[in-house]
């Protein structure tokens, strides 16, 4: 399975062992949503490291201002480095879910073996998909980009595809990002010394293609974010890159807004 899990997020992150999470099944009729903010983007975070790292959350925050001007967003990142799995049983993770009217949930963290020998349950996450869309929320499907050296990204996509078919999620191409953005800048380090993590161009690059796909808007141009240390002339080469990404993109991207 691939290493995802950290000991701490303020120590370099660094990939370990992933332990089993227990599931458990959706409740058949959960309590009504808070009432939403008049005008207010509410993002929601669930993931692991790949998640936390770089501040992906703040980034397509940002995003979503830079589109719209004058609207509120407001971001939250589930506690924890927990994979979906475990997340379904974590009273936090779930309060948080009822906790406001989100716009959009992301969900990152699906267990996926390392040596495509092991079949892990897919069956929480679409627990997750259905409590999502329960709540009146967009759930937007993160699968991760592949590990420095690894071809891999059809394996993860596939995964995630088979759940977004299943429970009809919105699914972001972040593996197929990365590897357009690997052909196209060769010289470009996408990911942390780890090669497992992003660095902040991976962050960013990940950041457009979540964004985009969650909001159906077209990339185009724009600003360059003050939130990332990346360059302006690269960050406008990511975004193209995105956009070609989301362009090429299979067919589960029509479950996207």
């Amino acid at each position: 399975m691939r290493t995802l899990r950290l000991l701490c997020v303020a120590a370099l992150l660094t990939a370990l062992a992933a332990c089993g999470g227990a599931s458990s099944t959706a409740p058949s009729a959960p309590p009504p949503a808070p009432a939403p903010v008049p005008g207010e983007r509410a993002l929601l975070f669930y993931g692991n490291s790949h998640t936390h790292f770089n501040e992906l959350p703040a980034l397509v925050a940002e995003l979503f201002r830079q589109a719209s001007p004058g609207q509120p967003v407001r971001v939250a990142v589930a506690p924890g480095l927990l994979f979906l799995d475990e997340r379904l049983s974590d009273t936090a993770s779930r309060t948080l879910l009822d906790s406001a009217a989100w716009s959009q949930v992301f969900l990152q963290a699906q267990k996926y073996s390392s040596s495509g020998t092991v079949n892990y349950s897919t069956e929480e996450a679409k627990a997750w998909i259905r409590l999502v869309k329960a709540r009146g929320a967009t759930p937007v499907l993160f699968p991760e980009w592949p590990r420095q050296g690894v071809d891999e990204s059809a394996r993860i996509y596939g995964l995630h595809e088979g759940i977004a078919k299943a429970e009809a999620a919105c699914l972001a191409p972040v593996p197929q990002a990365f590897d357009r953005a690997a052909t196209a800048l060769p010289a470009l380090a996408l990911r942390a010394a780890d090669g497992n993590h992003s660095s902040p161009a991976g962050a960013l690059l990940a950041a457009y293609v979540l964004y985009a796909s969650a909001s159906g808007q077209a990339l185009g141009s724009g600003p360059a974010l003050v939130t990332s240390p990346v360059e302006p002339a690269l960050q406008a080469q990511l975004r193209q890159l995105a956009a070609q990404s989301l362009a090429a993109g299979p067919a589960a991207r029509a479950y996207c807004p």
